[in-house]
């Protein structure tokens, strides 16, 4: 049993940073285990639109993308919390796929690969001892020479580590999604704002499309915690919403939600583990970029593991490679998107921004250029 729970590497969050992260080291051979505290297949809270610039990685991985027929995304339509509108050319562009079909199939390949991948498991502490990381989880302890962690939100983790971001997180945000069917033009992505939030539809495959936002708790809080009375008093405020709302045929019972999204700037590394995805820094959802961020950053992060592995560098100069890699790939997507961020949810500001924009429709093209990166 001792043998079996010594690891190479181990990955905290089986979303798309901590799956394509292990399905990449471990065709390296070396041993990796990933803990995901839910089991495949799963819904979860995401706007389901990922740039182009990921499609080569995830097919590289062996994803059949192709043979999938999936939704390709061209055009941006944005509306201010009036209903003024501004339409748009995607420069990259994008396709849809939803987490339930995306994330189960690299689940498959990371199995097929040689990942020990434990469902149902929550990693409760990371202590780095002797040169090694001990993880304690619900499943028993486990050691492994490199940790990472790949989760998305404000994580128990986080708390017990006492990261520097949660300082200064004055503003928590609420996220909520829908798959819908709905009468909409398949190669847009529509982004609808109102007080506070803002709301992206856009279509993944089987003919459905996927409604997703974010608010601030707040505005849950002020209407009593419930998501219909939020959206019948808040979020029809815009005319183009509540005409979007009344009209899409809703799939779920029940909206997928997920509470304590944090934009706050974090550090990429904490007590020697590595953060990838989210953990790391969470772009804006208006941005349409955090699906590739997570992707691109597990290709940067394993190329330093596997560096360190094969004792080529040292632990100092692993984690120091891959900050630097992911600072000079991120840091400027995630202040951008944090200043968009700031004129959006917010009326008078969005509605000003799309009046300035419309004449300039370079302006739009050149702020999705600067949240967005190449191919990789």
């Amino acid at each position: 049993m001792n043998e079996t729970r010594k690891y190479d590497i181990a990955i905290i969050g089986g979303g798309l940073a901590g799956l394509s992260l292990s399905i990449l080291l471990a065709r390296k051979s070396y041993r990796v285990c990933l803990f995901e505290k839910e089991s495949y297949p799963f819904h979860k809270v995401c706007g389901e639109y990922i740039s182009m610039e990921s499609w080569d990685f995830l097919v590289s991985l062996g994803l059949p993308l192709d043979i999938w027929a999936l939704p390709k995304i061209h055009q941006l339509y944005l509306t201010a919390p009036n209903g003024e509108s501004i339409t748009e050319s995607l420069p990259l562009g994008g396709f849809g796929i939803s987490r339930y079909k995306l994330d189960a199939a690299l689940a498959v390949l990371a199995r097929s690969a040689g990942v020990n991948l434990f469902e149902n498991t929550k990693v409760n502490n990371i202590h780095f001892e002797d040169g090694n990381h001990r993880i304690e989880t619900s499943d028993g302890l486990f050691t492994a020479s490199v940790s990472c962690a790949c989760y998305g939100k404000k994580s128990n983790l986080d708390v017990k580590w006492k990261r520097s971001f949660l300082k200064h997180d004055h503003q928590n945000y609420v996220g909520v999604k829908y798959h819908v069917r709905a009468q909409l033009p398949e190669g847009q992505i529509a982004l609808h704002n109102f007080q506070d939030g803002y709301c992206g539809i856009s279509k993944i495959e089987g003919e459905r499309y996927c409604l997703c936002y974010i608010t601030t708790s707040n505005n849950l809080k002020m209407n009593q915690q419930s998501i219909p009375g939020m959206e019948e008093r808040i979020l029809k405020k815009n005319p183009a919403l509540r005409k979007l709302l009344d009209e899409v045929d809703v799939l779920y019972d029940e909206p997928v939600t997920i509470a304590q999204i944090s934009f706050a700037k974090k550090t990429q590394i904490e007590n020697h583990v590595l953060c990838i995805g989210d953990a790391a820094g969470m772009i804006t959802p208006l941005c349409g970029n955090g699906m590739s961020m997570a992707l691109h950053a597990s290709k940067i992060a394993a190329e330093s593991i596997s560096a360190f592995l094969e004792n080529r560098i040292s632990r100092g100069v692993m984690e120091n490679i891959y900050q630097k890699n992911w600072n000079r790939e991120f840091s400027s997507r995630l202040r951008t998107g944090r200043f968009i961020q700031s004129f959006f949810g917010n009326p008078f500001l969005s509605t000003l921004l799309i009046r300035i924009m419309k004449p300039f429709p370079f302006m739009v093209r050149a702020l999705i250029r600067c949240t967005h990166g190449r191919k990789f």
